[in-house]
């Protein structure tokens, strides 16, 4: 099995029940995550060893949050105890044609005050197969921006195979300054993950004429950008989730990948996906879905229906962690979407 490093901020989620709106909510469901967090549990789950790197508050908030990682044997010798505070997220979750609303309470939080002197990245990296990031963490701070790129100067400096989900929250930062910082750090990713929003807003590639609020996908506008976007950073794989909302508890959910060496293009089989339980995390289970395809030694169109279903089953779990097991996924992933009660 692999050795996978994801570093990012996990916070503490608050979530309506019953697909309450926040003004008749009387309690939250608490869960914890984050999009690096998602992505290891994922891969722990699987049977890789995970090892995932953030900063929390030294109290009892931030044990907490340790803790439901150690819950499923992800790593955390290497998460710091430093700062004030853990990061929050207030979740309404929506239904049909209402959707889920997401409301930040991270300023200051751990990991947007962390420095590299923080961590032992030389150490973090030793033995280590994969290192996977995202958009969220250099989007957190300015400081967390310079940590992301110091840790992923270790990672090459150790020959570390680099993945990103680019994630853009519009919540944190403009169009602009991620188009800044990101394309920086692009010239460290060797498989760059994301969506059409993402690949827009974050590096600046628009495909073609889709909208996903339409259903209307243009596959071949895919293809085109990730074209321009292997040329112009040489990734290995540039992949994306196609997710086509019918509406907030009903989608249609897909992905392509573009290979940077044989230039051949993917298309995934589609799964409808409704009713949806939990669609936060999704994008994080389809990241590692792919990883854990590729670091198995699949090949890449393999490792993208792996990706695929992965992510599709997480749709019907709650919170942020995807907790399906291996031959749960073969299972969607071979073409058995019943659903059926197993006896």
């Amino acid at each position: 099995m692999a050795k996978v490093v994801t570093m990012g901020e996990i916070m503490l989620r608050l979530s309506t029940p019953n697909n309450e709106k926040f003004i008749q909510a009387d309690e939250f469901d608490i869960n914890y995550g984050g999009g690096e967090a998602n992505v290891a549990v994922s891969l722990a789950n699987y049977g890789h060893e995970a090892d995932f790197v953030t900063a929390v508050p030294d109290n009892e908030i931030g044990e907490c949050a340790v803790a439901a990682l150690r819950k499923y044997d992800v790593g955390t010798k290497n998460i710091a105890k430093c700062g004030e505070r853990l990061g929050i997220y207030f979740l309404e979750t929506g239904s049909a044609m209402r959707p889920s609303k997401v409301v930040y309470d991270r300023a200051y939080s751990s990991i947007s005050t962390a420095t590299a002197a923080d961590f032992d990245f030389d150490k973090i990296f030793e033995g280590a197969d994969w290192f996977h990031f995202t958009g969220i963490t250099p989007a957190v701070s300015d400081a967390a921006a310079v940590l992301t790129e110091e840790a992923l100067k270790a990672a090459k400096k150790h020959n570390v195979t680099v993945s990103v989900d680019l994630n853009f929250r519009k919540k944190l930062w403009s169009s602009e300054k991620a188009q800044k910082v990101m394309t920086n750090l692009m010239q460290y990713v060797d498989v760059c993950i994301g969506n059409e929003e993402d690949a827009e807003l974050v590096l600046g590639f628009k495909p073609g004429n889709t909208d996903v609020t339409s259903g209307d996908l243009e596959l071949a506008g895919y293809k085109d950008i990730f074209e321009q976007m292997v040329a112009k950073f040489d990734f290995k794989y540039a992949v994306s989730s196609l997710r086509v909302s019918h509406s907030a508890s009903d989608n249609g959910w897909s992905a392509c990948i573009y290979n940077g060496e044989t230039k051949e293009f993917y298309h995934s089989r589609e799964y409808r996906i409704t009713p949806i339980v939990d669609r936060v995390g999704g994008g994080d289970s389809f990241a590692a879905g792919v990883i854990c395809g590729l670091v198995d030694g699949k090949d890449f169109k393999s490792a993208l229906e792996y990706g695929v279903a992965a992510s599709a089953l997480k749709h019907t779990i709650p919170g942020d962690f995807n907790l399906v097991s291996r031959k749960e996924v073969d299972t969607l992933a071979g073409g058995d979407a019943s659903g059926r009660v197993q006896r």
